[in-house]
């Protein structure tokens, strides 16, 4: 019986991060952008920005084309409403399994097992640029703890999700990122783990990650004053004005930020992707009613409405439709952006009389 790697088929070297943003860079227009975005953000979390911030896009991306088809039409969208709306588009490579299944872009380009994950990055990495060339910023969902050194210069926001806030490399990982980054609540709805998770990335940490060349290092970092808290729901939603303001009452408590993102989907619309326009439209309302510390939503959107299964041949695929969670459509998208952007405008009016 060997002592080492029983269990371990291969290994296979990967191209390191520094080498792959040479081969797939940014323009200085991109680099604008990213920057501006996360000053804006900051902004609106500390206050001094009164817009709020709008993260929409797939559950999940698997196609490419599909992507940038989206991010074009997200654009037009968001230069309607980008006076009262900071819209960054959910660009979202790696996913959570409860026991298997396909894991992202990433991990599995093909959709097919064969989990070709250089590929899978130089993918992911291609679509960001797309993205973000076309003046979307974009935000993402940290899984792998080495995964941001690949893309750190192109996202705007980040997430963590509700399988691993409690996680202590994910807690260690947020106070090094260079972005703002929001914690979800447990599956379960409990905020307890959020708020532990808020005070861990506030503070400084030392543990083992890569550099930029790819080499194992020791990394020190500063704490990330960014960190915030997102309501996903759990085994009820969470997002009514009852439980925002209980919530928004024990951050006050525990001397943490007040500011939360609310994600319409998930356990707010019990995955029913209908269920997301009530959501929405219950924290504008909430918004009209003077809570300012409802910063953010976050919406699951796609081409076209629902979900499919990820079937063995990709080509019978319909296009433009999820392969993971359902989400609503591009066109609901913007009918309930435009909407709220219209009641956001009549009430700051009203309140000029």
């Amino acid at each position: 019986m060997k002592l080492i790697d029983e269990n371990v088929e291969e290994y296979h070297n990967l191209v390191s991060p520094e080498n792959l943003k040479k081969e797939i860079s940014i323009t200085k227009e991109i680099e604008e952008l990213v920057i501006k975005t996360r000053e804006s953000i900051k902004n609106i979390l500390e206050g001094t920005d009164k817009r709020k911030i709008i993260i929409v896009g797939p559950c999940s991306i698997h196609n490419s084309n599909e992507a940038e088809e989206y991010a074009n039409k997200l654009k037009i969208i968001s230069d309607k409403v980008k006076d009262k709306f900071l819209i960054i588009m959910r660009t979202y490579f790696e996913k959570p399994r409860t026991t298997v299944g396909w894991k992202g872009m990433i991990y599995d380009p093909f959709m097919d097992g064969s989990d070709n994950l250089e590929l899978g990055l130089y993918l992911s990495r291609e679509v960001l640029v797309k993205v973000s060339s076309l003046g979307i910023p974009c935000a993402t969902e940290f899984l792998g703890t080495l995964i941001p050194q690949y893309f750190d210069d192109l996202i705007t926001w980040a997430a963590i999700g509700a399988r691993t806030t409690e996680s202590q490399p994910h807690r260690e990982l947020v106070s090094g990122l260079s972005m703002p980054a929001g914690f979800k609540n447990s599956t379960f709805g409990n905020i307890d783990i959020a708020c532990n998770a808020m005070k861990s990335a506030l503070s400084s940490h030392t543990f083992l990650g890569i550099d930029q060349k790819g080499v194992s290092s020791i990394i020190k970092t500063k704490g990330n004053r960014e960190a915030h808290i997102i309501l996903r729901g759990g085994e009820k939603p969470n997002y009514d004005s009852e439980s925002v303001n209980e919530i928004i009452a024990k951050l006050k408590e525990l001397e943490l930020t007040q500011k939360i993102i609310i994600d319409c989907s998930h356990g707010n619309s019990d995955k029913d992707f209908r269920k997301q326009e009530l959501a929405f439209k219950d924290i504008i309302n909430q918004i009209k009613e003077g809570n300012e510390d409802i910063v953010g939503f976050m919406l699951e959107s796609n081409i076209n409405e629902g979900n499919q299964k990820l079937c063995e041949n990709i080509s019978d695929l319909k296009p433009g439709v999820s392969i993971t969670d359902e989400c609503i459509s591009l066109e609901t998208t913007e009918k309930i952006i435009l909407d709220a952007y219209e009641k956001l405008n009549f009430w700051i009016q009203i309140l000029k009389l």
